[in-house]
């Protein structure tokens, strides 16, 4: 155990970073809390972290209460990049393992410690996955802020184990315990629900979606993007290549790869589930062969001035916060990896006012639709 561990030591990098945003918060100090008797009773490689948001249950685990060999999965390329950061800071890099959510992840898996996610689809995924590979004694610690937790997570839980309790609130945070997983046949209906990925059939747009449980938007297009894909065909003629920035489940990448056949596609993401359905709705629409999927932390693996279109639908979220630096962030990026008079597509809502920013950093921007919610512009690269 290493006593001189400290949270305030993590840092949430490559994310965002600001005074308002935290790589640590109670629920990470709540869910060690209420696992420490199982956490000193496991051995080596028994203990997960799944969801883990920039290192806090992994590094805590591991050096308070002396944790080895720990798998961990965390969807977001952001969090990863944060934990191995965070762990060469603290002198713990070797102390973990990040992998995959499936069987090499949780086998014989006997201690799970899981943020809990927003999305009850991914909280199902997850419980599905850890009932079905974990060890049959398993008990898994899942926690959050209260404000962001409803009856239904218990619910979900509840599918896939025969015991859920909960804790008692403590710093605005609670943690659900669960164990006793149910077996395939315990769990009965609700088996299929349980499957992933998800698809969906869009009759209206032609296209099909499949989606992983932390895929955001689930196979539902949201109404952004419907708007976005309004303007495929005046979007920059006779490219060869583009790029999807934050592909989410591919739906643009797709849609893009089928109204223009000569047309390679790249689909960026940070998101594993998100890259999982990208690369699923590629085959379900047959342009697999002209969309390649990558999991980035935004155009990192991109080459400067590479780029001759960029489509971008970005997210005005950081984890539970509203907070603008996510799409800064992205647009920065897109400024690199375009080519002089390459242009970056992007819809966002209106009341934000990214046009001067994207004036700003891209270059040249116009609006070329509008409407009671939405505004899709145009940068072209100075």
């Amino acid at each position: 155990m290493t006593s001189e561990f400290s949270f305030d030591r993590l840092r949430r990098r490559p994310d965002v970073e600001a005074a308002n945003l935290f790589a640590v918060d109670a629920s990470d100090r709540l869910i060690l809390a209420e696992a420490a008797t199982a956490l000193a009773a496991a051995g080596p490689a028994e203990v997960v972290v799944i969801e883990d948001h920039y290192g806090a249950l992994t590094l805590g685990a591991a050096a308070l209460a002396g944790a080895r060999g720990i798998r961990v999965h965390q969807d977001a390329l952001s969090g990863e990049l944060a934990l191995a950061a965070n762990a060469a800071e603290v002198g713990l890099a070797g102390g973990y393992r990040s992998l995959d959510l499936g069987e090499e992840l949780l086998t014989s898996a006997r201690v799970v410690l899981l943020q809990l996610p927003r999305s009850l689809s991914a909280l199902d995924e997850i419980a599905a996955a850890i009932a079905r590979f974990a060890a049959a004694d398993v008990t898994v610690f899942a926690g959050g802020r209260i404000k962001h937790m409803t009856p239904a997570m218990n619910e979900v839980l509840r599918r896939h184990f025969g015991d859920v309790t909960a804790s008692l609130a403590a710093q605005k945070s609670r943690v659900l315990t669960a164990s006793t997983p149910l077996t395939a046949d315990q769990v009965g209906g609700n088996a299929v629900a349980s499957e992933w990925p998800h698809r969906a059939v869009h009759a209206d747009l032609g296209l099909t979606v499949c989606a992983h449980g932390a895929a955001f938007a689930g196979t539902t297009i949201d109404i952004g993007t419907r708007y976005l894909l309004e303007f495929i065909d005046r979007m920059k003629p006779e490219v060869q290549t583009a790029i999807d920035l934050g592909c989410g489940t591919g739906v643009l990448a797709s849609a893009l790869a089928r109204a223009r056949p000569a047309l390679h596609v790249t689909a960026s993401d940070q998101s594993a589930a998100a890259i999982a359905s990208a690369r699923a709705t590629a085959v379900a629409n047959g342009v697999a062969g002209r969309v390649t999927v990558v999991r980035d932390d935004a155009l990192a693996r991109q080459p400067d001035a590479s780029a001759e279109l960029i489509v971008l639908n970005p997210p005005f979220h950081i984890g539970s916060s509203v907070h603008a630096g996510i799409a800064l962030k992205l647009f920065e990026d897109a400024a690199r990896v375009l080519k002089p008079g390459g242009e970056l597509w992007t819809v966002w809502n209106t009341h934000l006012g990214y046009r001067p920013a994207l004036n700003r950093l891209v270059g040249p921007t116009h609006q070329v639709g509008r409407n009671t919610k939405f505004t899709v512009t145009v940068s072209t690269r100075r």
